[in-house]
């Protein structure tokens, strides 16, 4: 019974989920060759099968010399075909109706604008009986020449699932940043324990390593007050910025994919060769490792507005980025942690849910500065869709979010490739407890890492809540909403019931030690 309730219950959730869009496919095929084309419709108006052997094939006619504005040219014999026919500047309805009454089956509108959905009065709806959409007159003459004039067509329209594959490919990056980040913070802790370092050395070992170390409050504050500050300044001079940002992006990923890279040939005890150029010391693996890694950011740089495959150099960077800044900056208790995960979490919030009431588009400047230009003028209004009829010269945006196609919206992907996205900041921010629980877990020295495993955890049904409620209200979430709540306070619970609150709010010596030097 239970087992019934459950399969019930997901297949409701599945069927929920599920969503009609205006962007459908034009499968087009002469027997040997076929190709599908982007194509916009009005779902609620000439509705398209959604599977490709549920729709009906029928013979095209090229009559792309006219608009179909007007009976008053002689039209060939269009009985049970498909029309295609220019744009125009007449209704959509006026040129249905046409094609209608001259019995084609189905009309294609080749435009060189930018496709919009189809819409009519109310009282033209009831008339129109056959499908209707808008496809780029680029993708017709190239169809042109793929088939030449023999051309059989299908129309149909698969509905869009919000539960998207590319969902569980983010989580499960972001679960496993955040994890290898703790524990390669927690291994650096550990080999700094085990190296005898002594009390007076902490401080200038961490320097050596290029750790930064935050151990006071008002460090904390100034942080996030820098990082609100370079917010606004990105929103009021994005267009200047965002390459300042590309190029240390380029830079500062290079540099930390190298750290990793060499982190795991250390691990794997893969050997090296050292020589000496003057008074250089360098190795063969370092050069070698340099090399990769400055050619993997020079090909991102270069390419990076190729969407179609770039996203993966992008999150490769993006990841290597996100772990060695865990590894690179460590709190120094849970004091410092609460306060900066609790004020990042107010920044979130307001940048995302307050600022729209302040801008002029009523963006918020959270999205816009991390969409860029684009999220001024959003694809998708309500039931309307817009789709550049040309290639457009892209928009710079900012390397600050993972990318991952949405692999099940293939209507989209044809007419522009949909991403699901998450921010960096969404796994930097509470991986940096999470590296600090780790720490802990070296410093009580828990077999177990007990703390470090809670706080993954905490962090996993955090993100799934993200997406629950993202997926439920149709609607970009800030992140941090839901995982500093849930890590800060599956992190207190854990010391409260081990009774370790007191060292575990208190951390390491690090402030005193850091407070008396000379």
């Amino acid at each position: 019974m239970e087992r019934a309730v459950t399969v019930v219950i997901l297949s409701l959730v599945f069927l929920a989920s599920q969503i009609n869009c205006q962007e459908a496919i034009l499968h087009i095929s002469n027997g040997n060759t076929e190709r599908e084309y982007c194509i916009v419709h009005n779902h609620s108006w000439t509705p398209l099968s959604q599977s490709l052997d549920a729709a009906l094939q029928y013979p095209l006619v090229n009559m792309t010399s006219t608009m179909l504005c007007n009976n008053s040219t002689v039209f060939p014999d269009v009985k049970g075909k498909a029309l295609v026919v220019m744009r125009g500047d007449c209704d959509f309805s006026q040129k249905a109706l046409l094609a209608q009454s001259l019995g084609a089956t189905a009309l294609l509108l080749a435009s060189n604008k930018t496709l919009i959905t189809p819409s009519a009065n109310d009282s033209e709806y009831a008339k129109v009986h056959i499908p209707l959409a808008l496809m780029r007159y680029r993708d017709f003459l190239e169809a042109q020449k793929v088939f030449g004039e023999n051309m059989e067509v299908k129309l149909y329209a698969p509905p869009q699932s919000k539960l998207d594959p590319s969902i569980a490919v983010m989580l499960l990056i972001a679960i496993v940043t955040v994890a290898l980040g703790g524990l390669w913070s927690g291994a650096c802790e550990r080999d700094r324990l085990n190296g005898g370092a002594d009390a007076g050395e902490v401080g200038g070992n961490k320097a050596d390593r290029g750790e930064i170390f935050l151990y006071s409050p008002l460090k904390v504050v100034f942080f996030v007050a820098m990082m609100c500050g370079m917010l606004v300044l990105m929103y009021f001079f994005y267009n200047v910025l965002v390459y300042v940002i590309i190029a240390i992006f380029c830079l500062a990923s290079a540099s930390a994919l190298f750290s990793c890279f060499d982190a795991v040939m250390e691990k794997i005890g893969c050997g090296t060769v050292s020589f000496s150029v003057r008074s250089w010391k360098l190795s063969v693996r370092s050069i070698i490792l340099a090399s990769v890694c400055i050619t993997i950011a020079v090909i991102w740089g270069v390419y990076r507005n190729e969407d179609r495959w770039i996203w993966i150099l992008q999150d490769l960077l993006g990841i290597a980025f996100c772990l060695n800044f865990m590894k690179t900056i460590s709190l120094s208790n849970f004091k410092i942690c609460v306060i900066l995960l609790t004020l990042l979490l107010v920044y979130d919030v307001f940048f995302v849910f307050i600022t729209p009431f302040f801008t002029k588009n009523g963006v918020s400047i959270m999205v816009q500065v991390a969409l860029g230009p684009d999220a001024s003028g959003e694809k998708t209004q309500g039931n309307m869709v817009e789709v550049p009829a040309e290639p457009q010269i892209p928009s710079e945006k900012l390397p600050v979010v993972m990318r991952v196609p949405r692999f099940s919206a293939w209507a989209q992907n044809l007419c522009g490739i949909q991403f699901s996205i998450l921010g960096y900041g969404d796994i930097i921010v509470p991986g940096l407890l999470v590296a600090y629980c780790s720490r802990f877990d070296v410093w009580i020295n828990s077999r177990k890492k007990i703390y470090f495993v809670s706080c993954c955890i905490a962090y996993l049904l955090g993100m799934i809540m993200t997406f629950a409620v993202m997926l439920l209200s149709g609607m970009g979430q800030p992140a941090l909403l839901y995982l500093v709540p849930f890590t800060l306070i599956t992190s207190a619970v854990v010391a409260g019931c081990r009774g370790e609150m007191r060292q575990f709010w208190a951390g390491t010596t690090y402030e005193r030690e850091e407070l008396t030097a000379p």
